[in-house]
């Protein structure tokens, strides 16, 4: 063996030699146990050289690991390395030893590209799977049945692509010119694709599906990507359209658009389009939905009266909940009310509608009719039914799901062993890629064991994911995981902040997924920017080289819990403001604080304009309760941690006052009996002054940290 090793080295010095040489030594220790330790030890390295080294060797120095279980990716590595000159009966070896598992299906998709690319088409139908792929594969076998002469049905097999909203690989393209070319794809289809790429907002796709209309048609086309792409200036070119169907099209999406950025100049297009065209029924509702809509976003003036004349039929969830938080924000309890009549059966459902309904009915002196509905939303574990609770001055209600009466095992799944060994080596992307391919075909019991499994792990976010319906949102001891606790609450405790919201920032940003990279470029389980992250490191004189440093957990939370102090700092020390500028940024929260001031926090809220983080903040509020209660048995009453804006705020010290948490459907104790919990805060009613820039769109991106 080390004389092979040797020849071969020459085509390797750059990694290669090193790499062998260490696994030489790893071998002569190891080579004959079975031992899954060693095998752990030693399996990096063959990966490695089946990825990188010579040819073939990775075969022998991987005696002693068929056993182990990540030994289908050796195979795999080297197959998929040099895929372009595998052989037909090497993969078919392979994927008959593996059946069903991911190496299998991995190779079978790299190898239909392969096959697809080189024009292989008998060869590709021979190993394509139509359960197992998505669309560039599917979009091959189409072109592989048409190139043998097959007819496909494209009612059946070719219509599910094409109304597809979305742009779809090159791969199809040549399967929708045979369709074309056969007279299954007339205009009439083309344009049923065109409406779904604007309602997706894809200008790009609605062009180049226009591209293969006629003339008038392509101009019709084009006048819908404008709308998307620059509403203003569609709006101010629509006077010339002619007023026919395409085009009254485009001037509504261009006037919803327009409204989402400039309601002022959406609304000048409005009287000038409105008679211009005749907009049929439903085109009409949404450009006056839209109208309405974005201006209540920012608060302006007039808004509440806009919502409230808006016709039922015109009317949406979105309209009618921000009806709601016109009125909150300008105080006016009865106009509360009257919002709330507006919202469908499923929004009055909700735990949040029910608690301000309950809280407008206080306003308005009608105390019984609001203890009522306190009680019902006290009976959640949420937010609001936390809330609620604090002003009927009761217990917490958490029903947690009992512990199992015997030790629970991770089913005995070869795929969920594979993730579990890829985890142990710390390959997370790999681990979870398993995970996700094995948790797919459990059952829920065996879920919830997998979960369990993970969780003894140390494989936290596994149970977060995973648990997240039904029963399993009872499974609080593995959803709420107690991780890294002496750390969590001596950095907590240093940065002068409460464990129980550091706990609930670090749930709510990464579910406690070490290796949490986001889009906006945070890292780590506390999700925090390089560059806020290298000042707080050097203030701490802690070393910093680089991003990848936030993957390390005791860095992260070092960092992480700082970085939430100083924030707290700029609003008083509370956390519930901190929370909203840890999200969304200080900027807008300045703002929003500038023009509502006046309100509760409970209503403050519920009126920022960033739907993520009214969400988020209302999040880890409830999630700094269950940590509470999982950290202590008992809890601080969550309206202690909603001081007024402008209130200092601190950590509850050792002797706060505290409540009960129980579980009332059992009738159960499921903490000590605490004190009577505060109910918050009373303030005088007082109007505040409509936010004096636009507010972001709906779905507006919040700020990193």
């Amino acid at each position: 063996m080390s004389h092979r090793i040797a020849r071969a080295g020459t085509g390797f010095c750059r990694r290669g030699i090193l790499l062998l040489l260490t696994l030489v030594c790893a071998i002569a220790g190891a080579a004959e146990s079975g031992d899954r330790t060693a095998q752990r030890e030693r399996f990096p390295l063959v990966w490695e050289a089946a990825l990188h080294g010579p040819e073939g060797a990775w075969r022998a120095l991987a005696d002693g690991l068929e056993t182990y279980p990540l030994f289908p990716y050796l195979e795999l590595a080297a197959l998929t390395r040099h895929i372009d000159r595998a052989e037909p009966a090497a993969v078919r070896k392979f994927l008959d030893a593996w059946p069903g598992s991911l190496p299998a299906q991995s190779l079978r998709d790299a190898w239909l590209l392969e096959l697809a690319r080189r024009g292989e088409w008998k060869t590709y139908l021979a190993f394509y799977d139509a359960a197992a792929h998505g669309r560039e594969l599917q979009c091959d076998a189409l072109k592989a049945r048409i190139a043998q002469g097959e007819k496909p049905d494209f009612t059946q097999d070719i219509e599910p692509l094409w109304l597809a909203s979305s742009t779809l690989p090159v791969a199809c393209d040549d399967v929708f010119v045979w369709a074309r070319k056969q007279g299954a794809l007339d205009d009439a289809k083309i344009w049923q694709r065109i409406d779904l790429a604007a309602g997706a907002g894809n200008a790009t796709l609605v062009s180049s599906l226009g591209a293969q209309l006629d003339a008038e048609d392509r101009a019709a086309a084009e006048r819908i990507a404008q709308a998307l792409r620059d509403p203003a200036a569609a709006t101010k070119q629509a006077d010339a359209w002619p007023d026919a169907p395409h085009s009254r099209q485009a001037a509504a999406l261009a006037l919803e658009k327009l409204a989402r950025r400039d309601s002022d100049g959406a609304d000048s297009a409005w009287n000038r389009l409105g008679t211009h065209f005749h907009f049929d029924t439903a085109q009409r509702y949404r450009v006056l939905r839209a109208l309405a809509l974005y201006p209540a976003v920012s608060f302006a003036p007039g808004a509440l009266a806009r919502l409230a004349a808006l016709p039922d039929a015109a009317a949406d969830d979105q309209t009618r909940e921000w009806q709601v938080r016109s009125a909150l924000a300008a105080q006016d309890w009865n106009a509360v009310l009257a919002a709330f009549d507006r919202l469908s059966a499923t929004q009055k459902a909700d735990a949040r509608w029910r608690y301000i309904d309950a809280r407008a009915l206080s306003k308005l002196e009608r105390t019984q009719d609001a203890e009522a509905v306190f009680a019902g939303v006290a009976r959640e574990a949420n937010f609001h039914g936390f809330l609620a609770a604090d002003w009927l001055k009761q217990p917490y209600t958490i029903c947690p799901t009992p512990p199992p009466a015997a030790p629970v095992h991770a089913p005995d799944d070869p795929s969920l062993t594979r993730a579990f060994e890829w985890y142990a080596l710390g390959r997370l992307r790999e681990a979870r890629r398993e995970w996700d391919f094995a948790y797919a075909q459990l059952d829920p019991s065996q879920r919830r064991a997998a979960a369990a499994a993970a969780t003894a792990q140390g494989w936290y976010d596994r149970a977060v994911y995973g648990l997240n319906q039904g029963e399993d949102l009872h499974q609080y001891d593995l959803r709420f995981p107690i991780a890294r606790r002496s750390q969590i609450e001596r950095d907590a405790h240093a940065a002068g902040i409460d464990p129980s919201w550091a706990y609930a920032i670090i749930r709510a940003e990464s579910a406690w997924t070490t290796d949490a990279h986001s889009g906006a470029d945070a890292f780590g389980l506390m999700q925090l920017l390089p560059g806020t992250a290298k000042q707080l490191a050097k203030v701490e004189k802690l070393p910093f080289s680089g991003a990848n440093d936030l993957y390390d957990p005791d860095l992260n939370i070092r960092l992480g819990t700082r970085y939430l102090a100083d924030m707290a700092l700029h609003y008083d020390g509370s956390p519930w403001l901190a929370s909203a500028a840890y999200n969304a940024g200080a900027d807008p929260v300045g703002r929003w604080i500038e023009a509502r001031d006046a309100l509760e926090p409970d209503f403050f809220i519920e009126t920022i304009p960033y739907h993520e983080t009214r969400d988020y903040v209302a999040r880890v509020l409830a999630f700094s309760v269950i940590y509470d209660w999982r950290l202590h048995g008992d809890v601080q009453p969550l309206a202690a941690r909603l001081p007024r804006i402008g209130q200092a705020y601190a950590p509850p010290a050792a002797d706060a006052q505290r409540k009960a948490v129980v579980c009332e459907s059992a009738q159960t104790v499921a903490a000590p009996v605490a004190p009577a919990a505060v109910a918050p805060a009373a303030v005088a009613n007082s109007s505040p002054a409509p936010e004096s820039k636009s507010a972001a769109a709906l779905n507006a991106k919040p700020a990193a940290h």
